[in-house]
């Protein structure tokens, strides 16, 4: 059979020959993970060794094994081979070894030299996995420093091939796809219809419109269930209807991977699975959900959740595709065709949770990789104070003697820190729990809501004691089941467990286990509150009103969704408070805790026994002067500087320093704003709070001394001189300015008491005239003004005209600059 890249392969060959490093990049449909490989079986520096073809998915690694031994006549396992986890098939004869991503590390890990190997074949890097990105910078350090003949190829139907190009300085082949028109089709969602309704809706108009199998993408398994049933109950008899993801069962997967034997039109509802890689025949319609279900990980919960997201433009790109390997083909979106996607996915490593990660790169010895993008250094962080929690690392971020033990087993960090503390007779157990924790939930129906995840296991017992209609009246899919079975029995055979575990565990036997791999999420339960827990790592958490788990004191929480105060518990477990003391003693600590208790407005100060941020122990002591300074200050931060007894005097003080301050920057005067004095309250404010145990304690002459005592005399001198708190006016009475910020001061005064002044009175050095507000003789503003020489002049004629009448007793002399100033009347000036 001949392909589209197959013209390429002597291209591919010879650019092989002189470098160590080539970018293909090849649509869907060009042959490159199939054809590539065998043709570099006989190139001369290959020299009999082994090539490693890595594969995002487990469906994939099976399919394009089988794909090239039948190409070359042989079973599985002779001369091409695969690996995934829990499952291989190669021989000594294996030249071609398919395995997936995470795969290869622990190949680089066990024999860094990679001495049986003389090429890996990066397939799909698009995709950009955590594992394959990791894979690849391991790789090209062991070339760099110990395999330089080792030849890296990476491949992809969607890449930025320049940009890879850059970071391997690789040259770059592109070969044509084998493709034909897809014509693009956007039918809109009716009102109320749910994606699985617009989907099946859609999918009976493609059966109608075109010849050939259909092709649908949902992000998951539940919805691929609810749209399975959707059609079922639609189509004839005669449409055969198959699901496609990662959990099915081998003889499930090749169903759909196969052509139907009977020529049956065929409809596969698929993950991302299905976006490339694997080869589905007889497919002329594509159904895109636009929808896809990625892990993203919060640091600030500390917590993974798979979340669906909208699909990046180019896996829309490579879905479509799908529609046209055999003929011209109809790919239909179910998203508005005015919708913006984002051009590329984001990376794995960009929002993924990184403890594996950073247990690898511990046990590699150093992190300084050639990274594509490095890992975020704030997540990576985090990721390293966990594996110190659980004992992989020590305070250098070297890996322990535990850390080397949890490495070896292959599982997560935490769940491999749980089965290093679990005892021979545990390991049954054990291996049930890794199993279960890397996957869906088997429970159904209403009992999808039991957030006790003993319930869990037990479902697994007794579908293993009783089978599959057992299973199905305790409300578990008995197919989940079937799949969990298999990856716990991969992992029996890895930990050692002698026997299946079965029956009902010990009440405390789950968490007890669990608790080891989560030390960071231990519950306790709120007194007096019998839904609300605190965590050890800080925060709140609840339990939902239908909870299984009412009425226990501890738990080891599994699963929450983080919200603003409380966050909701999905899955937890109860364990035995006991082991805390037993295996992490030296987590507990004793310490005086001082707080500010907002009922009496005071400083509390208490002797608490904690283990984490849980309080297990709390007695009241004496506050001792060095407790409360502390808290009584940041209460004042809390609650802003308008908490402290300010009198009328203190606020004109600070207002007169201020405006002095932006007047006269020559001064030296200090910064009294807001954020300087909360900023500095330990130096002028905490003299005078020293021995106090409560913020009333303060007086406001207190107060006013500690702002006084921020100048020195030198500087009261010169603010009394250029920014005085009043004015003497030619009446001889005495008035205060107000000062305001960003503003000349005001002097109000009746109009009177100004007469034989000519000029507007100045302050800050000669720089600023005040704002005169002038008032009638009943105190009312009659005009305001900096330019009291104009006002004599111009305006003072026109008010005296209108107010003479109005008040007849005040003076109102023709000549205002040479009359005598006074605050009285004609009657009693006279007198």
């Amino acid at each position: 059979m001949k392909f589209p890249i197959t013209p390429l392969l002597p291209q591919i060959l010879e650019a092989l020959e002189h470098n160590t490093r080539l970018v293909l990049e090849a649509p869907p449909g060009a042959g490159k993970t199939t054809q590539v490989p065998p043709a570099l079986l006989e190139a001369p520096w290959l020299d009999g060794k082994r090539i490693l073809l890595l594969e995002p998915r487990r469906i994939a690694a099976r399919a394009a094994a089988t794909f090239m031994a039948g190409q070359l006549g042989e079973a599985v396992g002779r001369r091409v081979g695969y690996a995934i986890r829990f499952e291989s098939r190669l021989s000594a004869a294996t030249r071609i070894e398919v395995i997936t991503e995470g795969l290869l590390t622990r190949r680089i890990q066990d024999d860094p030299a990679l001495e049986d190997v003389g090429a890996i074949l990066f397939d799909e890097f698009h995709e950009r996995h955590l594992a394959g990105d990791l894979g690849a910078a391991l790789a090209l350090d062991v070339q760099a420093g110990l395999r330089p003949d080792l030849r890296l190829v990476v491949m992809s139907a969607t890449l930025d091939g320049e940009r890879i190009a850059q970071w391997l300085d690789a040259p770059r082949i592109s070969s044509p796809g084998r493709s034909f028109p897809v014509r693009i089709e956007h039918p809109p969602a009716r009102a109320q219809e749910s994606t699985e309704q617009h989907l099946a809706r859609t999918v009976r108009q493609a059966l109608a419109e075109i010849e050939g199998d259909v092709l649908a993408f949902l992000p998951g398994q539940r919805e691929i269930a609810r749209a399975t049933r959707l059609l079922d109950e639609q189509l004839d008899a005669d449409i055969e209807v198959l699901p496609l993801h990662g959990e099915l069962a081998l003889a499930d997967q090749q169903a759909a991977l196969a052509p139907a034997d009977d020529a049956r039109r065929r409809v596969i509802l698929a993950t991302n699975v299905a976006e490339s890689s694997v080869t589905l025949p007889g497919i002329r319609a594509v159904v895109d959900s636009g929808l896809a279900r990625v892990p993203q990980f919060d640091p600030n919960s500390g917590f993974t959740r798979l979340r669906t997201v909208t699909v990046a433009r180019d896996s829309a790109d490579q879905r479509a595709g799908r529609a046209g390997r055999v003929a011209p083909g109809v790919a239909y979106r179910l998203w508005p065709q005015s919708q913006r996607l984002d051009a590329e996915r984001i990376a794995e490593i960009a929002q993924a949770e990184l403890s594996g990660l950073a247990l690898e790169l511990a046990a590699w010895g150093h992190d300084a990789l050639p990274w594509l993008d490095p890992p975020p250094s704030g997540a990576l962080a985090q990721a390293r104070d966990l594996l110190r929690r659980l004992g992989a690392l020590d305070a250098e971020h070297r890996i322990t003697a535990l850390g080397r033990a949890m490495h070896a087993l292959g599982a997560t960090p935490r769940l491999a820190a749980a089965v290093t503390r679990a005892n021979e007779a545990q390991h049954g157990l054990m291996a049930d729990l890794l199993a279960l924790l890397d996957a869906r939930s088997p429970l159904r129906g209403e009992h999808a809501r039991n957030d006790d995840f003993r319930q869990r296991v037990q479902a697994l017992h007794v579908w293993r004691d009783g089978g599959a209609s057992a299973a199905r009246r305790f409300g578990a899919d008995a197919g989940a089941l079937a799949a969990i079975e298999r990856a716990a029995r991969g992992w029996r055979q890895r930990i050692g467990a002698r026997a299946a575990a079965s029956g009902t565990p010990h009440s405390h036997a789950v968490g007890d286990l669990l608790a080891h791999a989560f030390p960071d999420r231990i519950a306790m339960q709120v007194e007096g509150q019998p839904l609300r827990y605190q965590l050890s790592n800080g925060r709140g958490a609840r339990l939902h009103e239908a909870t299984a788990l009412l009425g226990e004191p501890w738990l080891v929480v599994l699963d929450l969704r983080l919200e603003s105060r409380d966050s909701l518990i999905f899955a937890a477990a109860p364990f035995d408070p006991a082991l805390l003391q037993r295996d992490y003693g030296e987590r507990f600590v004793t310490q005086r805790a001082v707080r500010w208790n907002a009922d009496r407005e005071a400083v509390e100060a208490f002797e608490e026994r904690r283990f984490d941020a849980l309080v297990l122990e709390r007695r009241s002591v004496p506050v001792r002067a060095e407790d409360a300074l502390p808290a009584l200050l940041a209460r004042v931060r809390e609650r802003g500087l308008e908490s402290l007894p300010w009198s009328d005097a203190a606020r004109r003080l600070r207002a007169r320093i201020q405006a002095l301050r932006g007047w006269m920057p020559e001064s030296g005067l200090p910064d009294v704003s807001d954020d300087t004095l909360l900023a500095t309250l330990e130096t002028w404010l905490g003299p005078y709070l020293d021995g106090k145990r409560k913020l009333d304690a303060l007086s406001a002459a207190e107060l006013s001394q500690a702002l006084v005592a921020l100048l020195d005399y030198g500087q009261r001198q010169q603010l009394d001189a250029q920014a005085p708190e009043a004015l003497t006016v030619p009446s001889g009475r005495t008035h205060k300015l107000v000062y305001t910020p960003d503003a000349p001061p005001v002097l109000a005064v009746k109009l009177q008491e100004l007469f034989g002044l000519a000029d507007t009175p100045r302050v800050g050095g000669g720089r600023v005239p005040v704002t005169l507000h002038l008032l009638s003789p009943a105190g009312r503003p009659m005009q305001v003004t900096q330019d009291l020489a104009g006002f004599w002049e111009r305006t003072y004629p026109e008010v005296k005209k209108e107010l003479k009448g109005r008040y007849p007793k005040h003076p109102w002399p023709d000549d205002p600059w040479s009359a005598t100033p006074t605050h009285r009347t004609r009657r009693h000036a006279g007198r």
